[in-house]
């Protein structure tokens, strides 16, 4: 199986440049990455290779411009604003209920305006490592599109949370969303299947009204766990999306046995589908000892869910999620990936 992997996610480290605030400690931090790295060659899994660069024209097949744009100088505003120092650009206010949209004002009003949670900081190297990923999964995807039968984007900055106009959850470009419509538009039927412990809300988001890919969701209950306000069972797609969008919410304390019954209906509903190619969020917050999270599934989980996945029998591309105890990470993501090739 081929990964392609780009050190540029260096550049963006909440750990090295965000000191104090709702961020402390950092979990989504570069060493996840250079983890899963290191096992993929120690287990010789397969090349890791460097992506090819691309265009914006497949972001903005999926993002607002204005989004796009705004990601891009936010950090130059930034430091503008507070100074050469100033280390992370995060949103003071939101325009909440009974207030105005600020996407056309300073940067305070702009970073209220585009982001959804104060978890996600906008730092020196941000948007140069978020582009990268971009590049990495769509270098995977046009591996699949060349022939290949798997391949994994070993992407960071993660990226299932932003909706179409609206960043947060630690993701600033929804990577497999792009992915999922550079399918699309090269006349593929995609299905996304979401297995991280977070909801993957602006996945659904971007595709809630079309039919044209399915989205499959397996998660933590938004009653208690973020992002809370999407991912309920009841959120089955609208107008010609109505029926295309599959929330599977689990309860704290979900096991193997629980999430396998989970990953039966989600695998289930999508071979209904009947996609051409299967994007896999692949979010390895799920295991019992994560930090930020609750389901208890084992090492050995990861391997019958990666077994799981490659019975369906189409070409699958697997983009690097969440997950953050970062001594399992390794362990656990190659896992799922020598699951699926049947090693």
């Amino acid at each position: 199986m081929k990964t392609f992997y780009s050190p540029v996610h260096l550049h963006h480290d909440p750990l090295a440049q965000f000191e104090g605030g709702v961020l402390a400690p950092a979990v989504e931090i570069p060493v996840r990455v250079e983890r899963v790295r290191d096992e993929i060659q120690a287990r010789k899994l397969g090349p890791v290779l460097a992506p090819t660069p691309f265009d914006d024209a497949p972001i903005l097949r999926v993002h607002d411009a204005g989004l796009v744009e705004f990601l891009g100088v936010a950090h130059a505003e930034w430091r503008r604003r507070y100074g050469e120092n100033a280390p992370a650009a995060l949103p003071s206010a939101w325009p909440a209920r009974g207030l105005r949209d600020g996407r056309h004002g300073d940067i305070e009003a702009r970073l209220g305006s585009y982001a959804f949670s104060a978890d996600t900081p906008i730092l020196r190297g941000t948007w140069e490592a978020t582009r990268e990923a971009v590049n990495v999964v769509l270098s995977a995807a046009q591996a699949i599109r060349g022939g290949d039968t798997s391949a994994f984007a070993l992407a960071r900055p993660p990226g299932h949370h932003p909706s179409a106009d609206v960043f947060g959850g630690f993701c600033y470009l929804n990577n497999i969303a792009i992915a999922a419509q550079w399918f699309v538009d090269a006349g593929l039927r995609p299905a996304v299947l979401d297995v991280d412990y977070h909801h993957g809300n602006g996945t659904q988001s971007i595709f809630y009204t079309r039919k044209d890919v399915f989205f499959c969701s397996i998660h933590a209950d938004p009653h208690f766990a973020y992002p809370h306000f999407l991912g309920f069972a009841d959120e089955r797609g609208d107008d010609a999306g109505e029926g295309f969008n599959l929330n599977l919410p689990l309860p704290a304390g979900t096991d193997w046995a629980l999430y396998e019954q989970a990953l039966a209906k989600g695998l289930a509903a999508v071979e209904g589908f009947g996609p051409d190619v299967l994007l896999v969020s692949l979010g390895l917050d799920t295991y019992i000892d994560d930090p930020i999270a609750s389901f208890r599934l084992k090492p050995a989980d990861y391997l019958r869910m990666g077994e799981k996945i490659a019975a369906l029998k189409k070409p699958t591309l697997f983009v690097f999620e969440g997950g953050y105890n970062v001594d399992a990470l390794g362990e656990i993501s190659v896992n799922v990936l020598e699951g699926s090739a049947g090693r």
